[in-house]
């Protein structure tokens, strides 16, 4: 604990405690039951090893590779944004907000490790649902998320550029070779998919929900941002142009197309964005509006939902 205080960082001892309990294969019932536990010797030095990680700054989630979110464990790596407790603010809007939906179909864009989506795929059995994200590292630890808690056959995912798929025509959806069933999807190589253009996307239209946690951090800004996020999460995930709009702005525009009359978009937001994502919806396309605050009171989720006419 002391090398973690030493290094400056936050909540030294819980993050000991952690990386010991990551280390003995343990919970923190057994660290407390157990005080007089001595390490082996090859366990001491793995526990000096993981505390030199994060001495550096890494987050304790690189190291363990593991994180809870919405009482799921999800697999996460430096390929993907860490879940954070208050993105849970954006799945508990998207399912206030499905209430009396029958069968809703949505889409999460920029799904890094699968987290919105597979916490929406697990509360809503009758969804429909795809994931998305410009990242191939990413999908495949989405992927493996949703083997692991066995949402794999409910989730299809696809390499997108906020909503356009990057190597095929517009909404093409690609098989997975090696499923065991026609519902499973992967991504493959853009030579792969130049053959696969036949399988039309089409129901990706007419969408109940467009979901997202995008990356909304201005660069302007980074000097605000902490320096385990600047030095170790994916860049691509937290930085969005030097406004913080570069991903919300044409995904305001994208949802718009792609959501059925009466349909919500919903997106997490910065701090601080409140107005300017607010603004970049258009009164003669969006209705309802509403923002929606973290425990803190601070603006965490903004909703709209696509006008009828």
């Amino acid at each position: 604990m002391e090398r973690l205080d030493a290094a400056d960082v936050g909540s030294p001892r819980m993050n000991a405690e952690v990386l010991l309990m990551f280390v003995l294969g343990a919970d923190r019932a057994y660290l407390y039951a157990h005080p007089e536990r001595e390490l082996t010797p090859e366990e001491a030095a793995r526990y000096e090893e993981v505390l030199a990680q994060r001495a550096t700054g890494m987050p304790s989630q690189y190291i363990t590779g593991h994180q809870e979110f919405w009482g799921l464990d999800f697999v996460v790596s430096p390929a993907v944004l860490i879940p954070r407790p208050e993105t849970e603010h954006l799945v508990e809007a998207v399912l206030e907000l499905a209430r009396g939906v029958q069968r809703p179909k949505l889409v999460d864009v920029g799904t890094g490790s699968g987290c919105v989506a597979l916490a929406l795929a697990h509360e809503l059995p009758n969804a429909e649902v795809y994931a998305v994200d410009l990242s191939a590292e990413a999908l495949e630890m989405a992927r493996a998320n949703a083997a692991r808690l066995q949402l794999d056959k409910r989730v299809r995912f696809l390499q997108c550029d906020v909503l356009e798929p990057v190597f095929a025509e517009p909404f093409a959806v690609i098989p997975d070779r090696h499923a065991a069933t026609p519902n499973s999807h992967d991504v493959i190589p853009s030579e792969d998919l130049r053959s696969s253009r036949g399988t039309c996307f089409s129901e990706f239209r007419d969408l109940d929900f467009v979901v997202s946690n995008p990356p909304y951090v201005a660069f302007s800004e980074a000097d605000k941002v902490q320096k385990s996020v600047q030095e170790f999460e994916p860049t691509m995930a937290v930085f969005a142009g030097w406004h913080g709009t570069d991903v919300i702005a044409p995904l305001v525009e994208q949802a718009h197309r792609t959501l059925k009359p009466g349909g919500w978009l919903a997106l997490e937001i910065g701090y601080s964005m409140r107005d300017e994502v607010v603004n970049l919806l258009s009164p003669t396309m969006w209705d309802d509006i509403r923002v929606v605050p973290d425990l803190q009171g601070i603006p965490r989720v903004v909703a709209a939902k696509k006008k009828s006419n």
